[in-house]
């Protein structure tokens, strides 16, 4: 099949497949004597495996790491359970982060203090490492600002 045949049948685009294929996802096709590509069933169940993989959220580098493993055989249930209990863990680690991160922004806005339709100026902003991962600013007082003079 050629590139656009297998990008349909993945429901990918095609730029996806040579990006892929780039990154060493997918390895290289043979070429036909016009310089077009020529994939395969194996092409079409990898670029599969791929975006199974990404839908449970592996990074592409994460991905590209066990399928030497796959290809080879030797990627058995016991592999698969280490590799879905670290992306659980670090889910969870994640999932903390940003609960973390939602308090910070709660705690940001009960400490305005100006009415809405003002301008707020954060002078005593300070922006400690929660450990968020989002280095957000928990602002200590808020100030409206003062009218301009001429």
């Amino acid at each position: 099949m050629n590139i656009s045949q297998l990008a349909q049948a993945a429901q990918v685009t095609t730029d996806t497949v040579r990006y892929y294929e780039k990154q060493g996802l997918l390895s290289a096709p043979q070429r036909q004597d016009n310089g077009y590509r020529l994939y395969t069933a194996a092409h079409a169940e990898a670029l599969r495996f791929v975006r199974g993989a990404q839908a449970l959220g592996f990074s592409l580098a994460e991905i590209r790491a066990i399928q030497p493993q796959l290809a080879q055989g030797k990627f058995g249930r016991a592999d698969i359970e280490q590799q879905l209990h670290t992306k659980m863990a670090q889910i969870d680690a994640h999932i903390h982060q940003l609960q973390i991160l939602k308090k910070e922004l709660a705690s940001t806005f009960a400490s305005l203090t100006c009415a809405p339709s003002q301008t707020v100026i954060t002078t005593s902003a300070t922006a400690p490492d929660s450990g968020s991962g989002a280095g957000a600013a928990v602002v200590r007082k808020a100030f409206a600002k003062p009218p301009r003079t001429r």
